[in-house]
């Protein structure tokens, strides 16, 4: 559907309200020629997100963590066994 639109001191047009808050994609073609699309789209710095190996490693990680979900930490047993993977390593380095 085509309309005519005024463009504002501001430089500025309405799409009407249907599209308020939305993002929207202008393309300037040639001078005075625009195309505007209504979209949703993804920042340059979140593009590698979209990777294809970093979308599986993503993936990859959402299954383990659904497969393992957190629980509570002994901390007296988490001490411990630190404090002998230390020993074990300095036994070894001698």
């Amino acid at each position: 559907m085509a309309s005519i639109k005024t463009v504002g001191n501001s430089g500025q047009i309405s799409l009407g309200k249907q599209y308020a808050g939305r993002q929207v994609f202008v393309e300037e073609l040639e001078p005075g020629v625009w195309m505007i699309k209504a979209g949703q789209f993804i920042a340059d710095n979140e593009l590698w997100l979209h990777e294809p190996g970093v979308k599986a490693q993503i993936e990859e990680s959402l299954a383990w963590m659904r497969q393992n979900p957190p629980r509570e930490t002994d901390l007296d047993e988490l001490e411990e066994s630190l404090g002998e993977r230390k020993r074990q390593g300095s036994s070894r380095s001698q």
